[in-house]
């Protein structure tokens, strides 16, 4: 199992981005994905997450700004990210739980057993 993110950068305040998690070794649409982020020095905390019907569930933070979804076809999942803020800035993950349909709580990152590399999205004010 590999999971490749890409699409992150540097964005001015208000401005949007879309990142991509490529996933490979597996099939996407079977298993929960979730996408996290951490900033140095703090917990790594869940954005988001879909499970193998499509249905999401995001942090009540970010609810109405971020929208998770997911292209079985070509085994990707994405985060679309709206009206960033300076506080959005940090290291995004995703992740996957090879093994559950459903999705854990978002607080709960012990069940997810395969984690991308991670890609760094910069917010300025």
């Amino acid at each position: 199992v590999q999971l490749v993110e890409s699409g992150g950068g540097s964005v001015q305040a208000g401005g949007s981005l879309r990142l991509s998690c490529a996933a490979s070794g597996y099939t996407l649409s079977r298993y929960c994905m979730g996408w996290f982020r951490q900033v140095p020095g703090k917990e790594r905390e869940g954005v988001g997450s879909i499970d193998r019907d499509g249905n999401p569930t995001y942090a009540d933070s970010l609810k109405g700004r971020f929208t998770i979804s997911k292209d079985n076809a070509k085994n990707t999942l994405y985060l679309q990210m709206n009206n960033l803020k300076p506080e959005d800035t940090a290291m995004y993950y995703c992740a996957t739980v090879v093994g559950g349909i459903y999705c854990p709580d978002l607080r709960n990152r012990n069940p997810y057993n395969y984690w991308g590399q991670g890609t760094q999205v910069t917010v300025s004010s």
